[in-house]
């Protein structure tokens, strides 16, 4: 598609200023007439039997209304849904109530609810509730889990193994065999927070006249929201709205369907006020899902040329106490398919033991399973190159895919649509200066200094589709998108998208997309999402699906427009369909562009009627449901250079080079944006960032004060750039840029650090890579020499 200009213009984000202003409208900001405050009191134990709960003290307290204990609610809340079943994993769902029942399973599990007139009355109360519990033992390893005389959390899941999924594709066996080499690695994908600038929130509203609920909340996914309370409550999905209009960020963590949501609509239901709920930051921590969180053991084969013949992974994926909404398709699906990355790998093995321990509910965290994957492809890559004594870059290119042999079909089954892997890397290497900086590096050795530089050439899988395939790999739902384009008698349009952005910056790029189409100005085009009321129904915004998927949908829906627009403009100038050319909001007679019609005219014509086309009926509305026929395969390369200081261990960025292939870019700005975020987290989970437990369930970085969430001086300078391989898959041509940046980063950064400790004989450490890591490190090889 030919870039104009709208398409392809950096455009200001237009819903900043109401969020810059704090004009915004988030679930904290409701307020309803009778609202009540609900709070949830969460079990400081991570395995404990509950063997009583008096409330009665908490009852009677200043401003308490009720109290709800989880057999209050078993008849009225059915158990949080799991919506993701992998098919031959022999899968074990435990039941997950709302509010736990007889047992707690980790710190934060839900053991009460009290609602109060305002929120610190209702803490108050919380807090004056008396719970005797039974202590269990506790695991959290989940390697340790699975293991012979654990501690169990379910006696209908032996083993705490939820699930064991496999996939294969070639013959690992042989190739392992047969190789010239083979290197063995253990690597952790430890465990993230996603922290979130807006904690999780819910305000419900049954109104017991209608029968209706009224539910807002922080949702990446109204319509799954709404028809899972639907399951969860018996309320009919007609008479359940879902708002979820303003979100202060998801990375993942707002894709579930939880808890809390569920106990205000039933409470508000129970008592005929509106009830509702705010997490805060403690809460958050322990309560909402975490990500990431892998043991895996890779074993890769190479010939000594350096060409990849194979690799095997056996993963262990923390699942924490319960499946969340959509956890199973994470560490499975999602993390497996991705193996082969940018590389002909002709024999790929993983199997994925997905177990349950005494912590937090993991789920999807940005880029889902993908970083994972290419954690392990980018970390073997620079171990075989080490082993071989090749250089990172070589064996890399070595294994690319090449561009002529797109579409190419990988070992796991996935069908890549377009690429051009090396040219992103040359520009990547010709950005950074890669043979100056070898000689700068060994000079700066000679000198005592540690420069390390590290290279990540990623590919991922986004746009997830199609929905037949969500089907055959247990996906509880479809994948495609919806949109409706309405124009007014005006000639102003209102877009309803299935999508529902929460910092993506779709209300600026949808917007676009619909002027290009339609040639009417910018400010002329209202996008409205996140709510169940007004817009067809939708599967939600994650996986980099919104503009690849939802944006196609708008596309199409305009067209229809346009094309009956052109009909009427056809009538009304007494000419064939046949002969009109529409232009940048113009509809003109083919050879005398003086016989013209505006889009505005056609729009107040479609709604008088006065005079229209034979079978073409008023208004100007068209919807369209876009179910994409692929995923798409943005790819790059990521490069950081860094500088340790042997004395301290401490990590000094000297550069940040990106070049990412995310096929034709609406607005650069934005694209440059969700890149810079994306690497900043990334980068903080390879230096930074940890959730860590002891060995009791107790999350020892339960707080801002001990999770290091970076800051903007802790992040370097970054450079951006790009190539441009446009994507058959959709008509933009474009493949979705949301997640590129944390998937790409985090091996980068690691792998640049352990080019700088290579004097040491270090060829790998377990992330994150703080200063007391590396330090230690340090020490202890040259303890060893």
């Amino acid at each position: 598609m030919a870039v104009t200009k709208m398409f392809g213009a950096s455009v200001k984000r237009r819903e900043d200023p109401r969020m810059i202003t704090g004009r915004a409208n988030y679930t904290d900001d409701v307020r309803l007439p009778g609202m009540l405050s609900m709070v949830i009191l969460r079990s400081p134990y991570a395995h404990a039997r509950i063997k009583s709960i008096n409330v009665e003290k908490a009852r009677q307290m200043p401003g308490v209304v009720a109290v709800y204990t989880g057999k209050d609610l078993v008849e009225s809340l059915a158990p949080v849904p799991c919506a993701w079943l992998p098919p031959n994993s022999d899968l074990k769902v435990p039941e997950y109530r709302a509010l736990a029942v007889d047992t707690v399973r980790y710190v934060g599990d839900g053991v009460a609810a009290v609602v109060a007139e305002n929120r610190y009355q209702a803490q108050d109360a919380a807090a004056a509730i008396e719970v005797e519990y039974e202590m269990l033992p506790a695991v959290v390893d989940q390697e340790k889990a699975t293991q012979a005389g654990a501690p169990q959390l379910y006696p209908d899941v032996p083993n705490n193994t939820a699930f064991v999924w496999r996939l294969a594709g070639g013959d690992i066996d042989a190739a392992l065999r047969d190789a010239d080499v083979v290197v063995s690695q253990r690597l952790i994908n430890h465990r993230l927070i996603p922290t979130a600038m807006e904690t999780r929130a819910a305000v419900a509203n049954y109104n017991p006249g209608s029968g209706e609920l009224t539910l807002w909340c922080t949702s990446q996914n109204p319509h799954i929201h709404r028809l899972l309370m639907s399951a969860v409550t018996g309320i009919p999905e007609t008479k359940i709205r879902v708002i979820s209009t303003d979100v202060g960020g998801g990375f993942g963590s707002k894709i579930p369907f939880y808890a809390g949501e569920m106990i205000a609509a039933a409470i508000s239901k129970d008592l005929g006020r509106p009830v509702k709920w705010v997490e805060d930051r403690r809460e958050n921590f322990v309560a909402t899902t975490h990500g990431r969180d892998h043991v895996d053991y890779v074993d890769i084969a190479a010939k000594q040329d350096g060409t990849i013949t194979g690799i095997r992974v056996k993963a262990y994926a923390n699942m924490g106490a319960y499946l969340s909404t959509a956890a199973p398709g994470v560490p499975t699906w999602l993390f497996g398919l991705m193996l082969s990355g940018p590389y002909k790998i002709p024999n790929i093995s993983v199997e994925v033991h997905g177990v349950l321990t005494n912590t937090t509910p993991t789920d999807a965290y940005r880029g889902a399973g993908r970083p994972e994957a290419t954690y392990i492809l980018e970390r073997m890559m620079d171990l075989v190159a080490d082993r071989l004594g090749m250089d990172p870059v070589e064996i890399r290119r070595k294994n690319f895919i090449a561009k002529e042999e797109f579409p190419y079909t990988v070992a796991t089954t996935l069908e890549y649509d377009s690429g051009d892997y090396e040219a992103a890397l040359n520009r990547a290497l010709e950005i950074v200066g890669y043979e100056q900086f070898r000689k700068e590096q060994e000079a700066a050795r000679q000198q005592g200094r540690l420069l390390g530089i590290g290279f990540s050439t990623y590919v991922e899988v986004c746009g997830l589709a199609p929905s037949q395939a969500a089907g055959a790999m247990g996906f509880q739902g479809g994948l495609w998108e919806s949109a409706t384009v309405r124009v007014h008698p005006s000639g102003k349009v209102s877009v309803f998208t299935g999508s529902n952005p929460h910092g993506q910056g779709e209300e600026t790029t949808f917007a676009q997309l619909v002027a290009e189409e339609l040639g009417v100005p910018l400010d002329d085009i209202e996008i409205v999402h996140g709510d169940t009321g007004r817009i067809p129904f939708g599967m939600g915004t994650y996986g980099s699906r919104s503009t690849a998927v939802g944006g196609t949908a708008l596309i199409y829906a305009a067209r229809k427009v346009r094309d009956k627009g052109a009909k009427i403009a056809a009538h009304l100038l007494e000419v064939s369909p046949d002969d009109i050319v529409f232009d940048q909001g113009r509809y003109y007679v083919k050879g005398a562009p003086d016989r013209v019609k505006t889009f505005q005219e056609i729009a107040g014509a479609a709604y008088l009627a006065w005079n229209m086309p034979e079978g073409v009926t008023p208004g100007l509305e068209e919807t369209h449901f876009f179910d994409p026929i692929n995923n798409t395969y943005p790819f790059g390369t990521h490069v950081c250079v860094v500088e340790v200081d042997p004395a301290t261990g401490e990590v000094k960025f000297l550069r940040y080079v990106a070049v990412d292939d995310v096929g034709n870019v609406i607005n650069p700005m934005i694209v440059d944006g969700q890149v810079h975020g994306g690497i900043a987290q990334g980068l903080a989970q390879a230096v930074y960032e940890t959730a860590v437990y002891d060995e009791n369930g107790q999350l020892l970085s339960g707080s801002l004060m001990d999770y290091a969430l970076p800051t903007a001086s802790m992040v370097p300078t970054y450079e951006v750039d790009r190539t441009v391989t446009p994507t058959p898959v959709n008509p933009m041509g474009l493949k979705g840029a949301g997640e590129t940046g944390t998937i790409a980063s985090t091996p980068a950064v690691v792998n640049a650090i352990i080019d700088a400790l290579k004097p040491y004989g270090i060829t790998h450490l377990d992330m994150p890579l703080t200063p007391q890591r590396i330090w230690k490190a340090i020490q202890e090889s040259q303890k060893g020499s």
